[in-house]
Formats: structure tokens, C-alpha cells, sequence
């Protein structure tokens, strides 16, 4: 697991791209793998807050979807 892009760093095309697809996913369980996986992230995002955009979650074969401060963060699985 690795973070790829935002959706800030992507263009449409690219971001259609990787939310093709997409589906709910659990916040709650893809913090926590963060949380293990990828703490340097964990940190920078600030998860260990309320984070008020959590149902927007998503997942798609290849990536997690985690959207945190209305930003779409794609990270690889």
C-alpha cells in the first residue's frame, strides 16, 4: 500500500480514471490500516481527528479513496 496522488496533483481525465468504479469502503478500517501501514500519511492528514467528510470513502480495485478535508487522496492498495 501506497499513496499516489490527490485530487489537487491529478488532471479530470487522470481522476475519472481512478474513481472508476469506486465504491463505498470503511473509513474506520482504512484509517486504521494507514494507521499501521503508512503512519507518515496517518500523521501528515491528521486522522487521529474528526474527520466530517468520512462517508465519502471509497475503494476501486486498484486504489482506496480517502477524502479528508474535501480532498480525494488516492492510495494504492
Amino acid at each position: 500500500m501506497y499513496y499516489q496522488t490527490c485530487c489537487v496533483q491529478t488532471t479530470i481525465d487522470e481522476w475519472q480514471q481512478l474513481m472508476k468504479g469506486a465504491r463505498k469502503a470503511s473509513y474506520k478500517r482504512l484509517v486504521q490500516r494507514i494507521k499501521h501501514e503508512l503512519p507518515d500519511l496517518y500523521d501528515a492528514l491528521a486522522l487521529n481527528f474528526y474527520n466530517p467528510y468520512w462517508e465519502q470513502c471509497q475503494q476501486t480495485k486498484t486504489h482506496y479513496i480517502l477524502v479528508s478535508s474535501a480532498i480525494e487522496y488516492f492510495i494504492h492498495k
